[in-house]
């Protein structure tokens, strides 16, 4: 049998009814559509698969999968074969034109999910790297996708309306106020995550504190609009990206690749304690390994510039002495030099302050050559532990407000006193006023 004879056999077999032979050519178009979709998706697929997988990208090949690419392309063959087909269905009329737009709008819709989903799976891949570490491109992303769907945009409402994509986009000068207006935030965020990202002043990792938005901990993620930063407590904090590009905040990255971290605290010594060491006191600190070196040093020049002073005067006033906040100061220096934790290439010393109502300040400052807030934690509370325990011994005292405790003790010695001036004013008549007076002192002391 030939061509002609069969053409000519279905043609006699098709119904004569019109709504039957829409129904007929329908379904003829959507089993050609649906067989074009699934050949696309199952065997295009199949081989960009195994393509990927040989020439060593399985990461893309399973990303592209994961992202419905090869589903979203059998979408667009499925809509272009009713695009094409659906004018040979007889009877339409005017729907064989709305069904066309609508197919041909689809198609392009398609299209662009699916070249969205080869950025989402380039996001996938680039986020499983090693440069995804310290590097993020979904800001990037976000722009090429809010860039594709703008376009898409247009071209669909001209395919609906009919009219030239240049008619519309000619359209645009009149409403841009309105599109800046709507784009604000989107346009300022383009803007500092380019920034952010061309002049690296941001990474994924790094620790930044932003008091003014409650940050403080590393940034998770740097997306387009959004920078999300997981505090010490475990809650996350979104900060607007435009905000980390206009407003200040301090990013901690710089501190750890330098493998140092500063220590700057003071301790707050006891004015009244501050004194002349005798030459007893000075033989006795001798034997101290770290400070044995700096007083033989010390006690020449003091015996030096003594005997130019003195001369014939021998009053101990004009003598030049040693004082204990000095020695003390010299022993803390010399203990953090010679700590093995202590980075001892960078700025080391033990400044004495100005004096205030809270004592004399006494300022360490040095670095660590540890970075981890541990390993930091650890070293700073050793330091400040061995500087206060080492304070009695040069007759010093850390100042420190009275407590209620304090001031209960006082009390209580100053009520034992009274009584016991009492008791002996039982029997000195003469010494009864004065001890009265100190009883009720007492009574008024909070």
């Amino acid at each position: 049998m030939t061509f002609d004879a069969l053409l000519d056999l279905f043609q006699r077999r098709i119904p004569a009814q019109p709504w039957a032979q829409i129904s007929l050519y329908v379904l003829a178009l959507v089993a050609i559509a649906a067989l074009a979709q699934w050949l696309v998706a199952r065997v295009v697929g199949r081989v960009v698969y195994r393509v990927l997988s040989l020439s060593g990208n399985r990461e893309w090949a399973a990303a592209l999968m994961r992202h419905r690419t090869y589903r979203r392309l059998g979408y667009a063959v499925f809509l272009a074969v009713i695009t094409v087909g659906v004018s040979q269905v007889p009877d339409l009329g005017k729907f064989s034109l709305l069904i066309e737009r609508l197919a041909h709008a689809g198609t392009w819709v398609s299209v662009f999910l699916m070249v969205s989903g080869i950025l989402n799976a380039w996001q996938t891949v680039f986020a499983a790297s090693r440069r995804a570490q310290t590097r993020s491109i979904k800001g990037y992303v976000q722009v090429a996708q809010l860039a594709l769907w703008l376009i898409c945009g247009v071209l669909v409402l001209s395919i609906l309306i009919d009219r030239s994509p240049l008619w519309m986009l000619s359209g645009i000068g009149a409403v841009s106020a309105v599109l800046l207006l709507v784009f604000k935030d989107t346009l300022l965020s383009l803007v500092a995550s380019t920034q952010l990202t061309s002049n690296d002043m941001l990474r994924i990792g790094d620790w930044i504190e932003m008091p003014q938005s409650n940050a403080d901990g590393f940034v998770m993620d740097i997306a387009l609009h959004t920078v999300k930063v997981k505090n010490w407590d475990n809650t996350v904090t979104t900060v607007p990206t435009y905000k980390l590009f206009s407003e200040s905040y301090r990013n901690y990255r710089h501190m750890f690749e330098s493998g140092a971290r500063r220590i700057k605290r003071t301790l707050r010594i006891d004015a009244s304690t501050v004194r002349f060491l005798d030459d007893a006191e000075v033989t006795a600190l001798m034997r101290f390994r770290l400070l044995h070196d700096y007083l033989e040093v010390k006690q020449q020049e003091v015996e030096q510039t003594n005997r130019v002073l003195l001369g014939e005067n021998t009053d101990p006033v004009n003598r030049r002495r040693l004082t204990n906040l000095g020695t003390f100061r010299a022993y803390g220096i010399a203990f953090l030099r010679a700590h093995p934790e202590i980075h001892h290439d960078l700025l080391l010393n033990l400044r004495m302050m100005e004096p205030d109502s809270q004592g004399i300040p006494l300022e360490v400052y040095c670095f660590t050559n540890r970075t981890g807030w541990t390993d930091y934690e650890r070293i700073q509370g050793d330091i400040f532990d061995h500087l206060l325990a080492i304070l009695p011994e040069l007759g010093l005292r850390l100042y420190q407000s009275p407590s209620g405790a304090d001031l209960s003790a006082a009390r209580q010695q100053s009520q034992y006193g009274a009584h016991a001036a009492m008791a002996a004013a039982a029997t000195d008549p003469g010494a009864r006023e004065p001890a009265q007076a100190q009883m009720d002192w007492a009574d008024r002391v909070v």
